[in-house]
């Protein structure tokens, strides 16, 4: 079990924040090869929920905010689901913790989550359902996912 940390972006240190970027950046655009902007101005109002490894990297991170910037809606969003090292375990501790953030900090009806069509069953694991049909975005099939609380 990693050591989960939560801070709202205005918590996080110079150095957490650009290692949170880093392991972004790492994982979607260069490991997946997927030209876009990471930076989408969402951070800034998001909890995030991350760990470290040995070697002093981001090993996996998320992010929650409000789905839309409505808060009045009472929908959590998660996004920027990554992990640097893969089959862990590091992944459901931090889907788990991201939900666990949703309910208790937001206190919402309802998580909402664009999720990569490879990745359905690990949201499915932590309860999400599918409410869309597969969509393209940056060139990767997604579906939109949700979870009532």
């Amino acid at each position: 079990m990693m050591e989960l940390i939560v801070k709202h972006f205005n918590e996080l240190s110079t150095n957490e924040l650009y290692e949170i970027l880093k392991t972004r950046s790492e994982i979607f655009v260069t490991e997946q090869e997927c030209i876009y902007q990471d930076m989408d101005d969402k951070d800034q109002d998001a909890i995030h929920v991350f760990c470290w490894n040995d070697a002093g990297r981001v090993a996996g991170c998320l992010r929650v905010f409000w789905k839309d910037h409505d808060e009045s809606a009472g929908i959590a969003q998660i996004g920027r689901v990554v992990t640097l090292e893969h089959s862990k375990g590091i992944g459901g501790q931090l889907l788990h913790k991201g939900v666990e953030v949703a309910k208790e900090q937001f206190k919402v009806k309802k998580i909402y989550l664009e999720a990569q069509e490879y990745a359905i069953g690990y949201y499915a694991k932590e309860g999400f359902e599918v409410v869309s049909d597969v969509f393209m975005e940056d060139g990767i099939p997604h579906v939109k996912m949700e979870r009532k609380l």
